[in-house]
């Protein structure tokens, strides 16, 4: 049996290995299983929400997804283009069955993916995706197919995004007298974004906020914010907000033109709910990814950093175990479970702008409280990623740079959602760093199969 859900659901280049058959039969089945968890409390007679990015192949998809929910016999409202937030937190809001996003994220453009979201609002349980799968390998279709009037229809239901933006309204701070330059990536958060902030009172210089699927993540927002550096020192804006495709991750740019990335977002974060005492456990949760410094920053400001393996997933996990306030992932991906249990740009942009009022500093005097241990990143495009923990070759090499390193520490991970197996060095000498990283990079693709 094959494998569909990575840690960020299902994922492919759209109309390749993410088709429209695919999308319909999981549409079937996904909607088959959460009617069947439970019906008490949900809206009668039970819908199923979707939305979906920018990207070219969203309609597609989006059509053979509603056409799969549709046949198990649940109504479809279609939320159009949204965020992964918008979607998680109307699921919850309006009593759905559950809900789905239709986006690759932070993914190059010929990708696309599905998120499905149970009636809390929370990605589908690992059960829940075994037994999808399980059932999506199945030979025969042997799910219920109403007829008549028990088929289930899809209607269009763009309005519902008011809710959530009033939802947002109500954690904001008066922004009157910001400038504020947004880089949306052309994707979830064109129209969003720049309307949630003139509707504060903020000065907005909208960038890479043409709704355009075909650039969707190209050289633009979170994963690639150098246009927004140069805007923002150009402009004399007090910050920059950098989302991603769908919405869900944030990097922010201080009035300097440098990047505050999700370790830093957090340590300030952090340190304000420490200082407001609303930092449950004085804990926050992170990624084995996240820098080192946050750990030094914690150890002045009175919080200390449970670190998780790599993915909101199991970042939101640990928050729920603990109920902690505040955790996330270097790459913008923050979490405050007690106000959303999902990550969220806008949301997250909103809750730093508030330290930023309140406590009447600069973002780039804010971002001072987290010093910076030397990181080294590679991506090795591979064949394959199975295998590579138990290869010796691959092995050998590690425990050589370690011996090299000395005081540092070294992560080789596989990616959830693309060919590639990460490593990241960290350590005081930034050179050294470089050469080990590209040692190990140069011998995990002769080992696993560099793709070209």
């Amino acid at each position: 049996m094959g494998k569909l859900f990575g840690t960020d659901g299902i994922r492919g280049v759209a109309n390749t290995e993410l088709t429209p058959e695919m999308a319909f039969k999981m549409g079937r089945i996904v909607a088959f299983l959460l009617q069947r968890e439970n019906r008490d409390g949900l809206s009668s007679p039970p819908f199923f929400l979707l939305g979906r990015d920018t990207r070219l192949s969203g309609t597609m998809l989006e059509g053979a997804l509603a056409s799969g929910i549709t046949s198990a016999g649940m109504n479809v409202r279609l939320l159009g283009v949204v965020s992964t937030p918008a979607v998680a937190f109307l699921t919850a809001q309006l009593k759905a069955a559950g809900g789905a996003m239709i986006s690759a994220s932070h993914n190059p453009v010929e990708d696309n993916g599905i998120k499905f979201f149970n009636r809390q609002g929370f990605k589908l349980a690992s059960e829940l995706e075994d037994e999808a799968e399980r059932l999506y390998f199945e030979g025969e279709d042997t799910l219920p197919r109403p007829s008549g009037r028990e088929v289930g229809r899809s209607f269009r239901a763009e309005k519902e995004l008011q809710r959530y933006l009033s939802f947002l309204k109500d954690q904001a701070p008066e922004l009157k007298g910001f400038k504020i330059i947004l880089d949306c990536a052309h994707g979830s958060n064109c129209k969003t974004a720049p309307r949630l902030y003139r509707e504060l009172g903020a000065e907005v210089i909208p960038l890479n906020s043409s709704p355009d699927g075909g650039k969707i993540n190209v050289k633009c927002g979170s994963t690639n914010p150098a246009l927004l550096q140069k805007a923002v020192k150009e402009k004399k804006a007090h910050l920059g907000l950098a989302f991603d495709g769908d919405g869900d991750r944030l990097i922010a740019v201080d009035e300097q033109g440098q990047v505050v990335d999700g370790d830093a977002i957090m340590a300030i974060c952090a340190a304000y709910l420490k200082e407001k005492n609303q930092l449950h456990g004085d804990r926050i949760v992170a990624t084995v990814m996240s820098n080192g410094g946050l750990e030094l920053a914690g150890e002045k400001h009175g919080f200390t950093v449970l670190r998780t393996k790599v993915g909101d997933r199991f970042v939101l996990e640990e928050l729920l175990r603990g109920h902690y306030s505040l955790g996330g992932e270097q790459s913008g991906h923050i979490i405050f479970p007690n106000v959303l249990a999902t990550g969220d740009g806008l949301l997250t942009s909103l809750q730093l702008l508030k330290v930023m009022v309140e406590k009447g500093e600069p973002l780039s005097r804010l971002a001072a409280i987290m010093p910076r241990l030397p990181q080294f990143l590679v991506n090795c495009r591979v064949k394959t990623r199975e295998g590579w923990e138990t290869n010796p070759r691959i092995a050998e090499a590690v425990k050589g740079a370690e011996a090299k390193l000395g005081r540092g520490r070294i992560l080789i991970r596989a990616s959830g959602t693309e060919p590639l197996i990460r490593i990241m060095l960290e350590g005081e000498d930034a050179s050294l760093l470089e050469t080990l990283s590209r040692e190990l990079a140069a011998t995990v693709e002769q080992e696993m199969g560099a793709s070209g």
